[in-house]
């Protein structure tokens, strides 16, 4: 039985519900691990302002980092426009078209095909491409993969994704306290502090992990959103899943090399996922199986 087509609106619609929809969930475990706090440690409006002032100090840090900061950690160079006429073409072509400023562009130097969008704002966005993807590509290929990443820019998915590890962190933070006073004694004094002990206990282990799955399950729904998004714009979603197919042989030879720079933290920025992962483990990945977005695209109108 064929796979049943769907329109561009539609994939962008539901995975837009469904990525903020985890957002929530996100807020209410947070909130969930605050009020963990209170009946352990007692405190009431004490133990919440606690919360909030590491969510705040989290944010800050995390915000000002800027992505400035991203495009060093990645190794990102301003492109020369004499030396990538046609990239510099593109990514002004689609930023007029989408009545947005044109984002700065960077090239790495990189041989593994990948490429990110950055910034805090429209206003002050960036749109970073690998060697790699450029000699691999064709144009209507880099102009797919522009606009997927244009599409994270009109989205704000940088904002989102930036909420996501906020929370995540905060959460990590939170944990760890949570951890440390098992082990300092910190609810011995309390009648129930064995039931006490065993949930703190829980938490502080469960709990980073939860955050970990909920901001990479994010990050997938913002991808396959961007893939979406990105076929509407250039109304040409085979360009799309074709510069996907490229990326995917290219993962799968054994000669492949992972990006230089990527980390964790910068991992779900990019177009594709820039290590090798494995497929048991897509849980833990911040992008959806690129075979299942291929399928996807190929179903779309």
């Amino acid at each position: 039985m064929a796979d049943q087509r769907t329109s561009f609106f539609d994939e962008i619609s539901k995975n837009n519900l469904k990525s903020f929809l985890l957002l929530f969930l996100f807020g209410a475990f947070f909130v969930l691990i605050i009020y963990a706090l209170v009946v352990i440690f007692g405190g009431g409006l004490f133990a919440i302002a606690i919360g909030i002032a590491i969510v705040a100090i989290y944010a800050i840090i995390v915000y000002t980092m800027g992505d400035r900061a991203v495009l060093a950690l990645s190794g990102a160079k301003p492109a020369d426009k004499k030396q990538y006429p046609v990239l510099y073409d593109i990514v002004d072509g689609l930023a007029t078209a989408n009545q947005i400023p044109v984002p700065k562009v960077y090239v790495i130097n990189d041989q593994n095909p990948n490429a990110f969008a950055t910034g805090r704002s429209r206003k002050a966005s960036s749109i970073a491409v690998t060697t790699g993807l450029l000699n691999m590509m064709n144009r209507s290929e880099l102009e797919g993969v522009i606009a997927h990443e244009t599409s994270h820019i009109l989205d704000s998915d940088i904002k989102v994704m930036m909420i996501a590890i906020i929370f995540a962190g905060a959460i990590g933070i939170i944990a760890a306290i949570l951890r440390n006073a098992i082990f300092f004694g910190g609810v011995g004094g309390n009648r129930n502090a064995g039931v006490l002990i065993l949930v703190a206990l829980a938490i502080g282990v469960l709990a980073p992990i939860l955050a970990l799955l909920i901001r990479l399950a994010i990050s997938r729904r913002r991808e396959y959103m961007a893939d979406a998004n990105g076929a509407r714009i250039i109304r040409d979603p085979d360009a799309l899943a074709s510069a996907l197919t490229k990326i995917m042989n290219y993962e799968k030879n054994p000669q492949s090399a992972p990006m230089k720079n990527a980390n964790e933290i910068t991992a779900n920025m990019y177009f594709a996922t820039p290590f090798k992962v494995s497929s048991a483990w897509n849980w833990f990945s911040t992008h959806p199986p690129i075979e299942e977005r291929i399928k996807r695209l190929k179903n779309m109108y």
